[in-house]
């Protein structure tokens, strides 16, 4: 699951919680996001400083230039799209229950701004399913907002919430929040380009309507069930007006899900591509062509094979002389539009959505770290909530791609090349015995640390030998590409073969030759000899010395692997122990009268 981290500005570990995702996949499913205060704002556009904070005691710790601090976030957003920005303070003065207390954080995709333990109750409308003949279906929407919020405040109470204390505030307050998706297709089949003023003042009709609906549809609502618990000194009491039903009624969720159900455009955003590679799960990729593209292109009698691959390669169809200037102003994709007009239309919605409203701001790769600055001070200025930015093809996994970028990502030689090796190295080897007998390893090392594994497997041939030279070899390759020597040691500690062999008192046991391959270049890594005093796990495996003892004869009379003596039998005569895997079937092979064997296929050695 998804989850998010705010820090205030004005925290004293601010800088480290800015950069502490500097490496990509440190941490994994976890957004971050800076709370911005209007004094430091105040502070960047004076050039000047502000103070570090004590949230404990209140006490000023430090004081740092507003304009560095501001420069250092948005150099980590190009970097990697990270952090993103919440205006905390402009939270704040649209929250409704601020007698109930401070809004500190929000939801992980920052649409949702809550106080302690609120919970999130989101619907969205499909509005491109609205077009009627050019035009939106206002009658129609109207009752789908009036359904939508009955449904959204049903949910809370028949909700089971996890914890007590959710269940109380989400019912204190009642929060909705009705959204809508599908925006860019409805542009596209109202033919209005994206990136237009008409677009943004029909965002704000739009908007504006399904929110007047939303709310009138939560006061009939309380004329029924009663206001929402708190109501009582919330901004709409203190207002004189009607009771309402729910502290909240609008927010727009990115629906990066729940539009691919819908098959519609994701929330507010843009059209990504017209051609794209999406991935999912199992790292598999599905590329898609966006439906109302190819319907247009049909309906012009110009789709083809070699355009769509061009379309492919491409994502856009901004340079494509041989389509039509129309189809390219109205198909315009996130990268065609400049960052403004991202800004504009999000602002656009903003002004009428009581929580927040969730948006990336796309930018081309060859933005500039002033671009996202830009971005950053205009969403302020405009009354925006937060702002996420990402700079396209700064992070090595995202989850759609042009086919392009995925072309310029393999040219530009992604892949990790080993160091060379030199001529003469320093290393150490160790004898270990293993189930097969004596392996011996050899690690070879540098200034950097271990750089190669050699094995050898006494004087044995055959797979055995193959496959433990196949592991020193990757291994090796793993260790000159930069590869954590203890990611390698996970990888090839414990893996089980018929023969584990015990290593001494409290040391464990040596359970096959990969294992005893990582755990020496774990001991290796730990400053340890990678030798180990060994002796066989429940009985002797040197039958090919033939030296047997009473001792030996005691263990194997009490292995797990003996039988107990019938008439005319003893143990001895019986399958004694597992000595390997069989040739043929690949069942444990047992030993029997001197000879292995195997009882499911009954390959023999001695025939």
């Amino acid at each position: 699951g998804a989850n998010m981290g705010i820090l205030r500005v004005d925290h004293p570990d601010i800088l480290e919680f800015i950069t502490c995702k500097d490496k990509e996949g440190e941490i994994k499913n976890f957004n971050l996001s800076v709370a911005i205060t209007d004094e430091f704002m105040e502070a960047y556009k004076k050039d000047g400083e502000y103070p570090l904070v004590n949230p404990r005691t209140g006490e000023v710790v430090k004081r740092l230039r507003a304009r560095e601090v501001f420069d250092l976030i948005a150099k980590m957003a190009h970097k990697n799209g990270e952090p993103g920005v919440v205006f905390i303070d402009t939270i704040n003065k649209h929250n409704p229950t601020p007698h109930v207390g401070e809004i500190e954080s929000t939801n992980p995709c920052g649409e949702q701004p809550l106080l302690p333990y609120e919970s999130c109750n989101l619907g969205s409308i499909n509005v491109s399913n609205f077009v009627k003949e050019g035009k939106i279906d206002y009658a129609r929407l109207k009752e789908i907002v009036w359904k939508a919020v009955h449904f959204l405040d049903n949910v809370i109470d028949v909700n089971h919430f996890p914890l007590k204390e959710i269940g109380e505030n989400t019912k204190a307050l009642r929060k909705v929040g009705l959204g809508i998706m599908g925006w860019a297709d409805l542009l596209v089949k109202m033919r209005i380009p994206y990136d237009s003023e008409e677009a943004v003042k029909l965002a704000e009709e739009l908007m504006g309507f399904i929110d007047r609906e939303a709310k009138e549809a939560s006061r009939k609502l309380a004329e029924i069930r009663g206001p929402f618990p708190r109501f009582e000194g919330s901004v709409y009491d203190r207002r004189g007006e009607p009771p309402i039903r729910n502290a909240t009624v609008t927010t727009i969720a990115p629906t990066g899900t729940i539009s691919i159900i819908a098959g519609c455009s994701s929330g507010i955003e843009p059209i990504f591509a017209l051609a794209f590679e999406r991935h999912v799960l199992d790292r598999d990729r599905l590329l898609e062509i966006h439906p109302l593209f190819r319907e247009a292109l049909e309906e012009r009698g110009i789709y083809s094979e070699e355009l769509i691959k061009r379309v492919l390669e491409e994502g856009s169809i901004r340079n494509f002389s041989d389509v039509p200037e129309d189809l390219r102003r109205i198909f315009v994709t996130a990268l065609d539009i400049a960052p403004e007009w991202h800004v504009m239309m999000q602002a656009a919605f903003q002004q009428h959505v009581d929580n927040a409203v969730s948006k990336t701001i796309n930018f081309p790769n060859n933005a500039t770290v002033d671009d996202i600055k830009k971005s950053y001070l205009m969403a302020y200025e405009l009354g925006c909530k937060g702002l996420t930015v990402y700079r396209d093809g700064s992070r090595e996994e995202q989850v759609l791609n042009r086919l392009k970028r995925l072309k310029e990502k393999k040219k530009e030689g992604r892949y990790i090349k080993p160091r060379p090796r030199p001529a003469v190295m320093q290393g150490v080897t160790g004898k270990i015995k293993v189930g097969c007998g004596n392996l011996y390893i050899t690690i070879n090392y540098d200034d950097e640390g271990p750089f190669e594994v050699f094995s050898s497997l006494g004087k044995a041939g055959g797979c055995a030998a193959a496959q433990i030279e196949a592991i020193s070899r990757l291994v090796s390759l793993g260790l000159r590409s930069g590869i954590d020597p203890f990611q390698i040691v996970r990888q090839l500690k414990g893996i089980r073969c018929p023969i584990p062999i015990k290593i001494g008192p409290g040391q464990g046991e040596i359970l096959s030759c990969p294992d005893a391959i990582g755990r020496a270049l774990e001991r290796f890594m730990l400053g340890k000899p990678i030798s180990f005093q060994e002796e066989v796990l429940g009985h002797t495996l040197d039958r090919f010395t033939k030296e047997e003892n009473s001792s030996e004869e005691s263990e194997r009379g009490t292995s797990e692997m003996s039988e107990p003596e019938t008439a005319g039998h003893s143990s001895r005569e019986e399958e004694i122990f597992h000595v390997g895997v069989c040739p043929e079937c690949g069942s444990p092979l047992k030993y029997k009268e001197g000879c292995d064997y195997c009882p499911v296929c009954f390959y023999t050695k001695c025939e």
